[in-house]
């Protein structure tokens, strides 16, 4: 027991399980798009049990009832991750700013995230429910990848501190980014794939929030190109915004593809979780400018820990102890 207490302690694992959550929590979300796409929403007709006498599907129900019986599962190994990552950031010494509070909000998403769904399911797949349900996944993966920055992962930034413009544009790509995805959720709403023959659809014109859509698509492809070209301009890390916009220009691809081809399920499960990368591109070209400056410093035991830069700052007149530049600061959020 003391073996497993100490590794969970370590640097390694924290960064690991909260790389893991964020890997979980897309991973539920294409799964409960291959459930809508199989038509097995009401693959187990109530909840929280499967049938009314069942909590676990029976052969009757067949194929769809296994799928969506097995979405549902996948909520407890989703959970697991969670809970062992919240466990790992109360065990790591010196604790890491952040990580514990973004690592709780991960697991407290899980079971709102549950109940969101079994709401679906009781509501027999009321589109605005089943949006709802989506939205509350993407606000867990954005808790997830918080808490994996936190941990020390994602890009890194070096000693460099973006402008206040940038920060604001980085804020509005990120406001473009959910605003595609909401309306993404609304096409979703109003086109054929309701997760059930008898579920019911917006009633909305199905070409014209697809042509809202498109449009916000180009005002987020516009931004994020900005962004890029911006921080390139200041000397900061362009990667992560590089790598936003070509990620976007694929997705763009495979959302024009899918509405060509009449919305075939294999396209739109791409698309779906074109939509989970999008969003994760978007909140790593967001870090790397919403990072304040920070110095790194060796922690109890050999971690590495980040200070602001506040804290870490060479009063005035004398002169910096140590020559070079502070090192590689975890993305802002261990403030």
């Amino acid at each position: 027991m003391r073996r497993l207490v100490d590794a969970l302690a370590t640097a390694n694992a924290l960064r690991r399980l909260a790389l893991a959550s964020i890997i979980a929590n897309v991973g539920i979300i294409v799964t409960g798009g291959a459930v809508r796409l199989t038509g097995s929403g009401l693959g187990c007709p109530t909840w929280p049990r499967c049938t009314d006498d069942s909590y676990v599907t029976t052969p009757e129900m067949g194929f769809n009832g296994v799928i969506e019986f097995g979405n549902r599962l996948l909520t407890f190994v989703v959970g697991a991750v969670a809970l062992v990552g919240l466990i790992s950031a109360l065990l790591h010494k010196p604790r890491r700013p952040g990580t514990v509070k973004w690592s709780a909000l991960v697991l407290a998403g899980i079971p709102a995230q549950g109940v969101v769904g079994g709401f679906t399911v009781l509501t027999n797949l009321n589109p605005y429910v089943v949006g709802c349900h989506f939205l509350v996944s993407v606000g867990i993966v954005a808790a997830a990848y918080m808490f994996w920055t936190a941990a020390g992962g994602g890009p890194k930034v070096g000693g460099w501190a973006a402008p206040g413009a940038l920060r604001a544009l980085g804020w509005s790509v990120v406001a473009a980014s959910l605003l595609v995805v909401v309306l993404g959720v609304v096409v979703t709403g109003s086109g054929p794939h309701a997760g059930d023959a008898d579920a019911r659809r917006t009633g909305l014109d199905i070409e014209a929030v697809s042509q809202l859509h498109a449009d916000a698509v180009f005002l987020l492809i516009g931004l994020s190109v900005g962004l890029w070209l911006a921080v390139r301009a200041a000397g900061g890390p362009a990667r992560a915004a590089a790598v936003l916009v070509a990620v976007e220009l694929a997705q763009g691809f495979v959302g024009f593809a899918q509405y060509l081809t009449h919305l075939p399920e294999l396209l739109v499960g791409l698309h779906m979780f074109g939509a989970c990368l999008v969003w994760v591109a978007t909140l790593a070209a967001f870090t790397t400018v919403s990072a304040p400056r920070a110095a790194a410093v060796e922690g109890p035991g050999g971690g590495p820990f980040t200070l602001p830069e506040t804290l870490t700052r060479t009063p005035r007149g004398q002169r910096d102890p140590a020559p070079g530049g502070d090192a590689n600061d975890l993305l802002g959020l261990s403030r």
